[in-house]
């Protein structure tokens, strides 16, 4: 289904990336609107798939999780068995908050969100008795400057 967005359209997925959790009567409000046409703009946006789950973005250091590492990952392996068993170990670790399949040196990249060094070594010991890796970096990140999950609409 494609769907053509408008200046509305923009304002009101600004504002649900803003703040999902606003009621309809405040993103109405905001995007100079009422609430019906809003509410069915938001429902059209969804069934064309524009709009993903709903979920709520947690502090990970408030809740221990202190280590972010960005894990960089070479592979002489390039067959399609592989890369299922290698996507399948990924799926089913909660560390790995985001993988990108990359061009260039580096095959792959992961970003790995753990308490500490010891549980990233632990990801790191299972991963590669899973799957076979060419090479494995990995670059604990000391500071976060910018983190967003919005899009510049």
């Amino acid at each position: 289904m494609s769907i053509r967005l408008d200046a509305t359209d923009r304002k009101i997925l600004a504002e649900l990336q803003r703040d999902a959790g606003q009621s309809l009567d405040e993103i109405a409000k905001q995007v100079g609107s009422s609430k019906t046409p809003v509410w069915n703009r938001i429902r059209k946006m969804r069934e064309a798939g524009i709009m993903g789950a709903q979920t709520v973005i947690l502090d990970a250091e408030a809740l221990g999780f202190e280590a972010c590492f960005f894990v960089l990952i070479r592979t002489s392996e390039h067959e399609a068995t592989w890369q299922a068993a290698f996507l399948k170990a990924l799926q089913k670790r909660p560390e790995v908050q985001e993988a990108h399949r990359l061009a260039g040196d580096i095959d792959y990249i992961l970003k790995v969100r753990v308490k500490n060094a010891r549980a990233y070594d632990a990801f790191y010991q299972a991963l590669i008795s899973e799957v076979k890796v060419h090479n494995v970096t990995a670059l604990l990140s000391m500071e976060e400057i910018k983190s967003t999950t919005a899009l510049p609409l």
